[in-house]
């Protein structure tokens, strides 16, 4: 998979990655990298500091309003930060291999006012302190909302243009085109995940989680994207959608298996109890073999 396959068409679709070397892409060094987190106290960056603190060095990037800031203390060199501060980001950023990119303001509901500042200009010079100090990557925290305007029985792909369904999802838009810049122009290598629902078990099960049937992803699940994003060597530009193995899937995980070697562990449809009972993986026909159907092949050989 050569570099120039970039922003060209192969097999008549426009790529949406980028190689820097040939070879299977999920082959990753062992190595232990310094990481930098930001929105480390949110969500998400409290479940990878403290489920990933053990694999990589941790700089657990905080605002001075977070509360909580006690229970990631313990995994990692936290500090206080601002990513409106450029200067500041710079500093934070010295002598860090990867910047796992979660702060924002993630209201689906959100008007321009409170996105431009945290979503645009926080981003942007998040990815400027990344480039300014030498980082090797940046792990961008993109949305399904990026893509969520398509129609819901519409299975979006990675190749597939954007079409976000709200201004959330704009910003979004705008954080994916500048990692792909800041990869291809820049040289900082970015890597964008297109979150799905991320709700631990708990919610899942519950009637509230049939409502996620096909845009679920679990805490495991997102983490270990995250982590096998940081660690794969040779990509230089990509976007990956981070779901669980769903039945059901709004967006389509084939990148995200093939470029990283994410293998998700979860399915809503085996994890929420109605859906359970409904044993849809057994009364849902795959329409091939699998199905009991026989084979016209079986008399040529």
């Amino acid at each position: 998979m050569p570099e120039s396959a970039a922003g060209v068409q192969i097999g008549g679709m426009v790529q949406s990655f980028t190689a820097t070397d040939t070879g299977a892409l999920a082959d990753a060094p062992k190595v232990r990298r310094k990481v930098l987190v930001t929105g480390a106290a949110g969500n998400i960056g409290s479940y990878f500091a403290e489920h990933s603190h053990k694999r990589y060095d941790l700089r657990l990037m905080v605002q001075e309003s977070d509360e909580d800031v006690d229970k990631i203390r313990s995994f990692g060199e936290v500090v206080v930060g601002n990513i409106l501060d450029l200067e500041r980001m710079k500093e934070l950023c010295r002598e860090i291999d990867t910047v796992v990119h979660l702060a924002a303001n993630a209201g689906p509901s959100a008007t321009w006012d409170s996105v431009i500042s945290v979503n645009i200009t926080g981003t942007y010079n998040t990815f400027v302190a990344a480039k300014a100090s030498d980082c090797r990557r940046v792990i961008y925290a993109s949305s399904i909302h990026a893509v969520s305007g398509y129609p819901s029985d519409v299975q979006v792909k990675t190749s597939e243009p954007v079409n976000p369904g709200d201004l959330y999802g704009v910003s979004k838009c705008f954080g994916e085109a500048l990692a792909r810049y800041m990869a291809e122009k820049e040289g900082v290598s970015a890597i964008c995940l297109r979150i799905g629902a991320f709700q631990p078990h708990e919610s899942a099960r519950g009637d509230k989680g049939i409502g996620m049937l096909d845009a679920w992803v679990s805490q495991r699940d997102l983490n270990q994207l995250i982590e096998k994003s940081i660690d794969v060597e040779n990509l230089k530009f990509a976007i990956l959608h981070g779901l669980s193995d769903n039945r059901f899937k709004r967006l389509d995980i084939s990148d995200a298996r093939e470029l990283v070697g994410y293998q998700p562990q979860d399915d809503l449809t085996e994890v929420n109890e109605k859906l359970r009972d409904l044993k849809l993986s057994e009364k849902i026909a795959a329409h091939n073999l699998t199905d009991g159907q026989k084979s016209g092949l079986r008399n040529e050989l």
